[in-house]
């Protein structure tokens, strides 16, 4: 099976699964989408992910490792998360 999603960096079996299952089947899916909301979906599903798998996707969408993200960006990604809907960015 060619998945694109598994093709992505950081992303392997498991989390590309996750994502399938709440309707994320390509790069494009990902990026409409965003990091934040990817993992909201799947933590939604009852996925039990941690904030690596959040760190994950913004890394696939940005083509870094997770673990070169800065810690500032992996704030305003808590940040966001954590912000109400519909106050995400302003």
């Amino acid at each position: 099976m060619n998945d694109e999603l598994q093709h992505m960096k950081n992303l392997g079996k498991t989390s590309a699964q996750w994502l399938h299952a709440v309707g994320i089947h390509s790069a494009s899916d990902l990026r409409r989408l965003g990091a934040v909301g990817a993992y909201k979906a799947v933590r939604a599903r009852g996925f039990r992910a941690s904030k690596v798998l959040l760190y994950a996707i913004e890394g696939a969408l940005l083509d870094v490792h997770w673990s070169e993200l800065p810690p500032g960006h992996k704030a305003e990604l808590n940040h966001q998360l954590d912000a109400p809907i519909g106050h995400n960015k302003s």
